[in-house]
């Protein structure tokens, strides 16, 4: 019997579905020190000694806490911006925001907003910015200025796309970023023909050429200042989907944005464990730089902050056709998309780093990144072995099974993001990729035959966060317009359970301390009032989130919102 004089609490559950293969199920759990101490039934918990026993989840479901390895800490705080977005989305406290069907119904929202700015007397120099827009559910037509400045003519404007990659601006805003027909910035799109030739159309594609609007005000977007309020609202966010470990995964790791989650993170009533990932690509300091500040912030880690992970980026987004795509390419005949990082670049970047010890996560979203990923990896590897080295490719949409087949022989992981398949699915079929590719879009079927550690994410604000609705994606493949993408690559809910535990802890190297509920293991709890190996697999996203548990302390979610994505299924499907 355990002599440890250490206060020892017990919680008996409907059902623990422990995530480890070795022992599935159990019916209570013993915490002590923030660490799991027993687990399995109650005469387990009675061989160490005097407990209390807290009968609070006695009715639920407990299973690990849900990870989420590719997110952004701005799903906290996007909302103190305008949402332009085609689904209906809910923000942090509750309120549905309608989607918008036609590119009038988002100038009338912007208008809106703007006369309202006005009206409330903010001066017309400040920028209204804008978030969640994608034009391609709009058919083929682009916003520009002149749809843009239908809402304003002398307010700034700026519009970020909800990939992240693209932003549409009005002509006010072009001239304050003295964007002209001049300019050469990859990225700077202009019109081709008409009056307005060689003029920039507003359209600003990839970091580059946002960043020219940027650097003028600096607070749109995944890379603006962080906040302790948007921090926190994050937290939120994540009890309430029952998630207790997530990434910002791309953060200038600043002076600045460190003091905002080294004092987040240290309140003991901050219900989430962040691991933000260092910004490595266009231009982000030097690389030796770079892996040197990454390394000299680990020392500061606290169980609910882990500095230690790099992010770094190849190609854009497919959707916004800024992704790199081999051949046939896009199946609408766009060209090819833009290297955010020049690979002969990302190869001697990602040498650096990973001669430095750390751990690189690359996000490829078109089958030629990833694939100039792989090839890039593969000969640093070959000069640099290391064990275990965990480097993984985040999205991966178009990765195919002999790519696959080359990652495992690697090591690599992936992160697929499964949300595509609902979001964005019937737009791969139609425009971007074709019938072919999209059917195995984020092919997790494939990831887990070839033996490659596989976890999905939602890449919140991309999409919403929610692991279990990410789950439910890869279950089941459906899209909005009800097909059904790629029957052979839908993983059972058992597998897309572990993608969003223990997977996602494997691709952080925290599969030691979190993504199962076993001894010595952080006390780490999603809970549940229903079981998800019960439900129907097509009512996984449904399942109902009561709160989390953070090393032993116990978080309610708020009461009176929805746990999913607010989107209705039926409605917002049709691609007008």
């Amino acid at each position: 019997m355990s002599q440890n004089n250490a206060t020892t609490t017990v919680y008996p559950a409907r059902k623990i579905i422990t995530m480890n293969p070795m022992q599935p199920h159990a019916t209570h759990v013993a915490v002590r020190e923030g660490r799991v101490l027993a687990v399995g039934a109650l005469a387990d918990m009675q061989a160490w000694g005097a407990f209390t026993l807290d009968e609070r989840f006695a009715g639920k479901v407990l299973m690990p806490g849900l990870v989420e390895g590719h997110c952004h800490l701005k799903e906290g705080s996007m909302w103190d911006w305008t949402y332009l977005g085609w689904f209906d989305r809910r923000d942090p406290e509750g309120q549905v925001w309608s989607g918008l069907r036609s590119m009038d119904e988002v100038v009338a929202r912007l208008a809106e907003v703007a006369a309202k700015m006005t009206a409330d007397g903010v001066p017309d120099t400040e920028p209204l910015v804008a978030w969640g827009f994608d034009p391609i559910y709009f058919g083929g037509e682009r916003m520009t200025v002149r749809h843009v400045d239908r809402a304003s003519a002398t307010r700034p404007i700026v519009i970020g796309h909800a990939n992240g990659h693209l932003m549409n601006v009005n002509t006010a805003m072009l001239r304050i970023a003295q964007i002209t027909r001049d300019n050469e910035v990859e990225g700077v799109v202009k019109f081709p023909e008409g009056t307005s030739q060689g003029e920039p159309t507003g359209e600003l594609q990839e970091p580059a050429a946002m960043f020219l609007v940027l650097r003028k005000i600096g607070n749109a977007g995944l890379l603006a200042p962080m906040t302790e309020a948007g921090v926190r609202s994050f937290a939120k966010l994540a009890c309430l989907q029952g998630v207790t470990t997530a990434t910002d995964l791309v953060n200038k790791l600043t002076p600045e944005d460190c003091g905002v989650l080294e004092k987040t993170t240290g309140d003991e009533g901050f219900g989430v464990r962040i691991l933000p990932a260092f910004q490595a690509f266009h231009g982000t300091h030097g690389a030796a730089l770079g892996a040197a500040h990454v390394k000299s912030l680990v020392p500061r880690n606290t169980d609910r902050l882990r500095y230690g992970l790099v992010k770094m980026m190849l190609d854009g987004s497919i959707q916004g056709f800024s992704a790199r795509l081999r051949w046939p390419g896009h199946f609408n005949g766009a060209p090819n998309g833009i290297w955010v990082t020049a690979p002969a670049q990302y190869e001697a970047d990602f040498e650096t780093y990973h001669r430095a010890g750390l751990t690189i996560h690359t996000h490829t979203n078109g089958d030629e990144a990833s694939e100039v990923a792989i090839d890039a990896i593969g000969r640093v590897l070959a000069l640099a072995p290391r064990p275990d080295h965990r480097h993984t490719l985040q999205h991966g949409q178009m990765i195919d099974a002999p790519l696959f087949r080359r990652m495992a022989s690697l090591g690599l992981c992936a992160n697929l993001f499964a949300n595509h398949i609902w979001y964005w699915g019937d737009q791969h079929y139609e425009m971007t990729m074709g019938p072919d590719r999209a059917n195995r879009l984020d092919a997790c079927g494939s990831a887990l035959a070839a033996g490659v550690p596989l976890a999905i994410h939602s890449d919140a604000p991309v999409t919403p966060l929610g692991p279990l609705f990410t789950a439910w994606c890869a279950v089941n493949r459906i899209t909005p317009k009800g097909r059904l993408l790629g029957e052979a690559e839908r993983i059972t809910v058992g597998q897309a359970l572990r993608a969003i535990t223990l997977g996602a802890a494997w691709t952080l190297k925290l599969d030691h301390e979190i993504g199962s509920i076993e001894c010595g293991k952080r006390a780490d709890f999603c809970v549940l009032e229903d079981d998800p190996l019960a439900l129907d697999p097509m009512a996984l996203k449904d399942a109902r989130v009561w709160g989390t548990v953070l090393s032993g302390r116990v978080f309610q979610a708020q009461r009176g919102l929805a746990q999913g994505p607010a989107e209705n299924p039926t409605e917002g499907s049709k691609t007008a």
